[in-house]
Order: structure tokens, then sequence, then C-alpha cells
């Protein structure tokens, strides 16, 4: 019997029990419960008599103007589709496919994208395009007619998502195009095909997978859209939504239960294209190739006109994209007047915009001078712009370290419970939940279901008061997080060799000692990279934090976006443009860093690095032989 207890309450088990009771609370409690309340929300509305009306919201949305939110956030992902198709397909060709002059550099204008994006993309285009952006600015001065608000609603929204979500066809597509077997391509030349008709009837069938995924991707994105229409001045869903959740019934009809309907509109339209994309993937894509796989290589494009349109066509699209980035680059880098007046000047170049702080002397309207003692600030001496980074540095970190420890934990079991396999379908399922749903929907149902003290397991604590708040935003970004968690790092767990687990128990070890000291070392690059990339998404994230808003929960996106809205009001704040610049700056070196790490550092095989330490050792040998030998001569003598 004592045996028996002993090997009951094993380490393992304990921990096993603790695991299953976690992550019971944070399914029931952080993705189901609150879920369902938003949904119960709109059924529990009372009229003006006090009665309630369960179809009081319902009637307001067909007969109110609330539809055109739907149908301005349906426009928009649609068209979007058709747009950024028809670039993000462009560049992967120009660089993957043709043979272009100037891929390499092509590329990396092209894959600016991955190192800004959200808030911080959209303020890079309107310190372009906007009615006092450089360029605008320009074409005043050449075209005194012009509307400076051109660039603004929903050309401004579509223009801007079109090259802002481009990053997924660098990165999914062009990965696609380099898998296709050159064999196939060389069979349709040598058959007479030209380079199009090869591309059309030969690569593109391949990539069709590939494409609808990133179509349903772009049509997600386009719907659930935050950023881009709040800066651009667009009335889509999510915006609509967050302004609702802030609002009262003093102000508006029932505020709260219609951004409750907004919010399951959404959830529908993400629930049936991910039902319609996982029967497509269900269906199964294969392409039949040779046994010996060639690598691909690029085509030229014989037609001199069409070569000539391609290049014109890929630098055009160059400038679009490099335009943002060098010009952030350079005026992050200028004094505030030359900022505002949107002029270059070499000499007025400074650092103040990343370090130190000024004075700002203004004459008031009194005609008097005032001295404004540390107005103009730099991005890593201005308390509001430190405190974001902090912040989002410190949320963002705690939340995607701890979506890896969760999918971990979770794969390590379902892996260890494939002849049960019911347990984990269930607990995998779990996981992908949140994916089906719209951020915006559990960040709302977050938003009002905690701000009570009624909710009893999180101890009837209001965690939407003062800086509880940011144990909500963690969890907000912990379970969004955690689908993509767990699809990749559940492929990592096929890496790892059945027969290592079976030895390291033949040898006595328990489950813990070889999941720890066996399993987490083969698979641990893996979840270091996807710690990064969720940091990375999650460093600069503005929907979820915009929803949460509240001054203890602050993040660095929405403080950039408040930048230029406080400009130089009452004579603080000066230079809030350049600090922008130069926040767009430092976001682009902390993502470029990452990116680095697990798509350059980390990608590489083991092979490949040991050939790149045994070339290191011969450079630094060859750098160092003259003094071996002197030392050599030396200790001879």
């Amino acid at each position: 019997m004592n045996q028996t207890m002993k090997q009951k309450f094993k380490p393992e088990w304990i921990l096993r029990i603790i695991g299953i009771g976690f992550f019971a609370y944070l399914f029931f409690g952080f993705m189901l419960i609150p879920c369902l309340n938003t949904l119960t929300s709109i059924f529990t509305t009372k009229n003006a008599a006090g009665e309630t009306d369960p179809f009081a919201v319902i009637r307001f949305f067909l007969a109110g103007t609330m539809g055109k939110y739907v149908w301005n956030s349906l426009k928009l992902a649609i068209l979007l589709v058709i747009t950024v198709n028809i670039v993000g397909i462009s560049i992967v060709l120009l660089t993957e496919y043709f043979d272009i002059k100037g891929a390499k550099i092509l590329r990396l204008g092209y894959m600016t994208t991955m190192i800004y994006s959200g808030v911080a993309l959209v303020t890079g285009y309107m310190f372009l395009y906007a009615n006092d952006g450089i360029l605008t600015t320009a074409l005043q001065n050449a075209f005194p007619n012009m509307n400076p608000n051109w660039f603004s609603g929903f050309n401004a929204v579509l223009f801007t998502m079109t090259f802002a979500c481009t990053s997924n066809h660098m990165l999914f597509l062009r990965n696609a195009i380099r898998g296709i077997d050159y064999n196939t391509v060389e069979a349709a030349r040598n058959m007479g095909a030209n380079p199009f008709k090869v591309l059309w009837k030969v690569v593109f069938p391949t990539l069709i997978p590939t494409l609808f995924s990133l179509t349903v991707m772009t049509f997600i994105t386009g719907l659930c859209a935050m950023s881009a229409p709040t800066l651009l001045g667009y009335d889509s869903i999510n915006p609509e939504i967050v302004r609702l959740a802030g609002s009262s019934t003093a102000d508006e009809a029932f505020p709260q239960a219609r951004a409750a309907l907004l919010s399951i509109i959404l959830a529908i339209f993400t629930i049936v294209l991910l039902t319609v994309l996982s029967s497509y993937e269900r269906k199964g894509h294969y392409l039949s190739v040779s046994k010996t796989k060639a690598k691909l290589q690029k085509q030229k494009i014989n037609n001199p006109v069409a070569n000539v349109l391609a290049h014109i066509y890929a630098y055009i699209l160059f400038i679009i994209y490099m335009t943002p980035v060098v010009m952030i680059i350079i005026f992050s880098f200028q004094t505030y007047s030359a900022i505002r007046s949107k002029k270059l000047d070499i000499t007025q170049w400074t650092t103040i915009n990343f370090f130190g702080q000024q004075d700002y002397e203004y004459l008031t309207s009194r005609g008097k001078y005032k001295t404004r003692v540390g107005a103009i600030s730099g991005l890593f001496s201005n308390e509001s712009t430190l405190g974001g980074i902090k912040l989002s540095f410190i949320l963002s970190a705690i939340a995607a370290a701890l979506a890896c420890v969760i999918v971990v934990v979770a794969c390590n079991y379902i892996f260890k419970k494939k002849k049960h396999k019911i347990t984990g379908v269930i607990l995998e399922y779990a996981l992908l939940f949140p994916w089906l749903l719209p951020t915006i929907l559990i960040c709302y149902s977050y938003r009002t279901f905690f701000n009570s003290t009624a909710v009893w397991y999180v101890g009837n604590q209001n965690l939407y008061f003062e800086d509880k708040v940011r144990l909500l935003i963690i969890m907000a970004y912990t379970v969004t997080k955690l689908p993509f968690s767990l699809r990749m790092v559940k492929a990592s767990f096929y890496s790892i060799d059945e027969e290592l687990e079976d030895a390291a128990k033949n040898m006595g070890a328990g489950g813990l000692y070889t999941f720890l000291h066996v399993k987490l070392p083969i698979i641990i690059p893996s979840v270091l990279a996807v710690f990064a990339l969720n940091f990375n998404a999650l460093f600069t994230e503005y929907d979820m934090s915009a929803t949460f808003a509240s001054k203890y929960g602050t993040s660095y996106a929405m403080v950039i976006q408040a930048m230029c809205a406080e400009e130089g009001m009452f004579g603080y704040n000066v230079n809030a443009s350049g600090r922008r610049c130069a926040s767009t700056v430092f976001i682009m070196l902390v993502s470029g860093l990452i990116l680095y790490l697990v798509y350059g550092v980390g990608s590489r095989d083991l092979g490949e690095r040991l050939a790149r330490r045994e070339r290191r050792m011969k450079a630094i040998g060859k750098l160092t032989a003259p003094f071996r030998k002197k030392k050599e001569a030396v200790s001879k003598l």
C-alpha cells in the first residue's frame, strides 16, 4: 500500500495534476466564460422601461448605422485580398523566380515591413502622405490647388495595408517558390513553353495551397484592421468596438451590447473562414516531382520590352517600400523645426530625438516669453516613452514566455498520450480555440467581464482597476499567442527520436528527468524562435492595448500614437514628431535583431555553423600568425 502511494505521489504525477488544473482554469476562466458572457450580454439588454428586450440590439443594428461598419470592413477585406495578392505575388516572383538585376537589394526593401508594423508603420506612411507630410507638402508647393487631406479614409487605409500585409508573402510564398522542383520547369521549357506560360501552367498550381492560406489570412487581417483605420479615419468594426467599449448609456443607447454584437459578427466571419480553410486543407494537394529534386533557377525574361517593364515595376515598388523607412531614419536625426517644416536641413543634425533634454522658449498669447524646462526630450530621456518601452518590454516578455511554457508542456502531454487520442485532441483544440475568435472579442470580453468584483475565481478582484489591468493585458497577450505557438512547437516535437526517450526509460530515468534532459535540449532552438517571434509581435502591439486603455496600461504603441496629438500643446512635448521617428527606428533595430537571430543565426544547421566557425578560426589564425612566429622566435632564443 505504501509503495503504491509513493508511486502515485511522484513529482511527475503531482506536476501533471497541477498542470491539468491550471490549464482547466486558463481555458474556462480566460477563454470560454468571458466570451460566453459577451454573447449573452447581447440578449440581456434592457429598454427605456427597464424591461429586458432580447432583440433590441439586433433591431438597432438593422435600423441604424451599425451595418456600415460591417460593410466597410468587408469592403476593405475583399479589396485587400486583391491588392495584397497582386503586390505580394509580384514581389516574390521578382526576387525569387525571374532574373531581375539587383534582386538582393530589392528583397531587402520588400522585407522592411517585417521590421516595423502596426502603428509604427502607419505613422511612417503618415509622415510622408498626411496633410502636413513631406511628400504632400512638396506636392502642394508644386500644385497649390491640391487637396492636402487626400491621404485619409478608405483609399489611404487600402494603400497602407496593401504594402504592410505583404510580409506573409515574403515569408511563406517565398519558401513555397524556393521549394519548387526545377526539373518540372525545365521540362516545360524544353517542350517550347515560354516563361510566362510555365509560370501559369506549372508554377502557380503548386502554389495554390499557400496562396489560399495567405488569402484567408489577408481577409481576416482586413476584417479585423485596427491601427490603420483608427489613425487614417476610416469607420470599420474594430475601432468602433473600442469606441463603444469606452462609452456609457448616458452617451448613447446600450453601447456595450452593440460592441458585443459587432464582436460576435467578427467571430462568425472568422469561424466560417477557418472552417473553409480546414476543409480545403483536408482535401490534400500533391505534386508529382522527379526523384532527384533540383534547385530552382531564376528565369530570364527574353522579351526586351517585358524585361524593361518588369525592372521598372520592381524598382517603383522598391521606392514605395523604402521611402518611408529612409525618411524616418533621416528625420529622426533632425531638429524639431526641420521636422515641423518637413524640410531636410543638413546643418541641423542632432541626436536629441534619441538622447538628452533641452529647454524650449516660446511666445505666449500675451506677448511674453516662457521657458519649458525639458520640453524637448529624447526617446530614452522622455518619461512617457521610456515608461511605455519598459511596460511593453516586461508584459510582452512575460506573455511570450508563458505562452511557450504552456504549449511545451501541452505538446509533451499530447505526444505522451498518443494512444489516448481523445485526450490529446481535446487539449489541442482547446489551445487552438483563440484562433476561432477575433482578438478584439477576447480583449473586449476581458474588459467587460473582469471589470467587476463579482468574479470569484480571481479572488473577487476588479482586474480592470488601476495597475491590475496589466495582468489582463498579459493574459490577453498569452491567450492570443497560444495557437501560433502550438503549431510551431508541435512541429519541433516530431523531430525527437522516440528511441532516445526509450533509452532514457531503460536506464531508469523518470518522465520529468527525460523531458528536461532529453527532449527539451532538442526542441529549445524552436521554442526560443517562437518566443522571439511572439515578443516581436507583442512589443509593438496596438489593438489589444487600445482596448485596455488606461494610464496603468499604456503600451509603447499607444505612446507613439499619442505623441503627435500632444505635440507642442502649451509648450510641452515639442519634438514629438522627431521622437516618434526615433521610436520607429528603435523598433526597426529591435525587430531586425530578433529576426536576424531567428532566421539568420537560428536557421543555420550544425554543419553550416561548424563551417563558419572553421572559417572564423582560419581568419583569426592569419591575423595572429605574425605574432605567433615572433613569440616562437623569442622562445627559441
